[in-house]
This record gives structure tokens, C-alpha cells and sequence, in this order.
């Protein structure tokens, strides 16, 4: 409904959106009459000479009204938003799709690491693909995430998704998506977990099923060749940040 002026990249980034907008048109109506009915009142009975003011007690069952019927209709939307709100909840929280395959997310102070299952599709085998703030997925395939924090709280949020999900330590945190969109779009932070926050950014590519391929061949480690152990996560921007990444990372 409002994706001609907001990106949406999964398929449930329309639901919330209009989940979000149902409650902005009722609160918005609700808040524009409001005003009306208050100025008006304001302007109707305003101080003028020689009119004493009258004083309503709020007793009499016509003048109750004025109170109860919107009351009633306030009830009434409340609870229209509230079985909205659990659909869209159920549906992107509760219920999960038979995943085409998983990915590992691994957040700490303060970067991202991604373990991708490998021309397997399989998670822990040794031609796992570990990429540090780079995400890759494949578009129209359903993604089950596992997620883990290694410090302290984090939160795994990717916009164009409309995903936002808590990384708790100790805790392996499932959840789902199916982008629907090619492109590069951000993956952030959105919890506040220390003095390098801010600079924590990520990013998800979303690639056709020949582009995802092709990454994938680029990208798989040595082993699938040699037939060697698992060797460590690729080459990372410093060794200062590899060391941290890498460290007891499953």
C-alpha cells in the first residue's frame, strides 16, 4: 500500500508498513476531530460581556454522551489495532516457514560476522562462507537466522525488512525473512551497546539465483578443493578486527 514511497525487501515488510499506517489513520482521524470538537467548543463559549459562565456537572445522561459514545468507538478500534497488531506478530514472530536454508549471525563490539552455508547449504561443515558486515542472501528464499551475541546486547535490524530482532547473550535467537527485492540495503545496530555503536553499520546483498551462485563460487573457502581442515574466516579489514571476530567464534 505504501511501498511506492518506502523500499520493502521481504515478504512481510508490507504487513507491518500497513500495519503501521492502519494505526496512523485511526489515531489521525481520531486526533483531527479531537482538535476540531476542542477549538470549537473554545470559540463557541468564549468570555463575553454580560454571559455568565455555566457551570455542567456532566450528569445529566445528555451530556454523558458526549463522553461515552466516543469512549465506545475507542474501544472499538483499540480493538481492531490489537487483532492487526497479532496477525502481523504471528505471522512474522510466532509462525516460521520451512526455511530454504540458515545463516548464522554473530554480533559484538562492534561488528557483525555472517556464516553462510556453503554450496552444501548446510551450516557447520567445512565449506561454510564467514564474511565480517556483509550478508549475502538469495532473492525469493526463505532464510531461518540464528543469533547470537558475544558481549553484551545487540539488535539485529535490517530497515528494508522491516526486521528488528534482540541478540541476547547465551542465547541462540531463531527467526526468518524472504527478501524480495535485488539490491544492497543496510543492516544496523539498534541497540545501543557501547562507545563504537555508531560505527557498526552492515549490509545485506540480495543477488538472483545466477549472481548468488557465483558469489558463492568466488567466495567458498579452499577446502572444497584440498579436502584440508576448515581454514579461518576470510581475510578481514585489520588484524586488530580479525583477532576479535574470530576469536571463540562457533
Amino acid at each position: 500500500m505504501i511501498s511506492w514511497y518506502l523500499a520493502q525487501a521481504s515478504s512481510y515488510a508490507a504487513d507491518v508498513d500497513n500495519l503501521i499506517l492502519l494505526i496512523g489513520i485511526i489515531v489521525g482521524v481520531w486526533f483531527v476531530v479531537a482538535e476540531l470538537v476542542l477549538f470549537g467548543l473554545i470559540f463557541k463559549f468564549r468570555a463575553r460581556e454580560g454571559v455568565r459562565a455555566l457551570y455542567v456537572a456532566g450528569e445529566d445522561p445528555k451530556e454523558k454522551r458526549w463522553v461515552s459514545y466516543p469512549h465506545h468507538a475507542v474501544l472499538v478500534f483499540d480493538i481492531i489495532i490489537v487483532v492487526a497488531a497479532l496477525r502481523v506478530w504471528n505471522d512474522v514472530k510466532i509462525w516460521s516457514p520451512q526455511p530454504d536454508e540458515q545463516v548464522r549471525i554473530i554480533a559484538q563490539q562492534w561488528a557483525w560476522t555472517f556464516v553462510h552455508a556453503g554450496p552444501d547449504g548446510k551450516l557447520d561443515t567445512p565449506d561454510d562462507i564467514r564474511t565480517v558486515e556483509d550478508l549475502n542472501v538469495q532473492l525469493d528464499r526463505t532464510y531461518q537466522f540464528e543469533l547470537h551475541s558475544k558481549d553484551v546486547l545487540h539488535s539485529f535490524s535490517v530497515p528494508v525488512f522491516r526486521l528488528k530482532q534482540d541478540a541476547v547473550p547465551g542465547r541462540a535467537i531463531l527467526g526468518w525473512f524472504k527478501p524480495t527485492r535485488v539490491g544492497t540495503f543496510d543492516v544496523q545496530c539498534a541497540e545501543i551497546c557501547g562507545i563504537g555503536h555508531g560505527l557498526m553499520p552492515g549490509r545485506i546483498h540480495i543477488r538472483t539465483r545466477e549472481q548468488h551462485l557465483a558469489w558463492m563460487a568466488g567466495a567458498a573457502r579452499p577446502t572444497l578443493a584440498s579436502a584440508e581442515p576448515a581454514a579461518t574466516a576470510p581475510a578481514l579489514p585489520t588484524p586488530a578486527l580479525a583477532r576479535a571476530v574470530t576469536g571463540g567464534t562457533r
